[in-house]
């Protein structure tokens, strides 16, 4: 493999679709929020993205078959927001500064030909007090002070690394509209606590009603 393939699974139709991203990270939050978000939604997958910016390794399942690294895409058609929500197993090693812009530009291509209207990045951010809650990042003044009015608080630490700021950099330069969602974490272990507090969040302020026992 010398460059990066899409793999379609399905062909699913969605209307302006809210693009969702949640990969690991600190306390695995945005991953956990996306699986979250594709059980709430009851998405199902429809495209894989394969590229050897990824790590040189597979994952095996537990009936013990094999898999490269990926980005798994999930289309979730409903009644008040369609999604299209991506996660994976990994993200390109953080020296490799050239194979996270590469991956994101060729990720945000796809979203645009999807027609998304909204881009969301979900990670995690390593603050010990305050556990329980959510920061949030815009490519506008207006969008963060929007959400900040439904309950986040406005992220003003300086950096958000990896692909859920590089993302939302990316797409503001694109001329597209988003957010980054931050769940505070102690970052040590995967943090489903987190995770969901970043979920529910955002279910909340896109009008979604949500069972606790999710």
């Amino acid at each position: 493999m010398d460059k990066s393939y899409f793999r379609q699974i399905s062909n699913p139709v969605l209307k302006k679709p809210i693009f969702v991203q949640g990969l690991p990270g600190f306390g695995n939050v945005g991953k956990i929020a996306a699986h979250l978000l594709i059980k709430f939604s009851s998405a199902k997958p429809f495209m894989e993205l394969y590229s050897p910016s990824f790590p040189d390794y597979v994952s095996i399942s537990s009936k013990g078959i094999s898999h490269l690294p990926r980005y798994e895409f999930y289309a979730a058609p409903m009644e008040k927001n369609d999604f299209l929500i991506m996660t994976g197993d990994t993200q390109p090693s953080f020296d490799d500064v050239v194979a996270h812009y590469s991956i994101c530009d060729e990720v945000l291509d796809f979203v645009q030909k999807q027609n998304c209207s909204f881009i969301i990045t979900i990670g995690g951010v390593p603050i010990l007090d305050e556990k329980a809650q959510v920061y949030v990042a815009g490519t506008s003044t207006k969008l963060a002070l929007e959400y900040m009015e439904k309950g986040a608080v406005i992220y003003s630490k300086g950096k958000i690394i990896g692909a859920t700021g590089l993302m939302l950099g990316l797409a503001k330069e694109r001329g597209l509209d988003g957010i980054c969602l931050l769940g505070a974490t102690n970052g040590f272990s995967s943090d489903r606590g987190a995770g969901f507090s970043v979920f529910k969040f955002l279910m909340k302020a896109l009008g979604n009603e949500i069972k606790e026992g999710l």
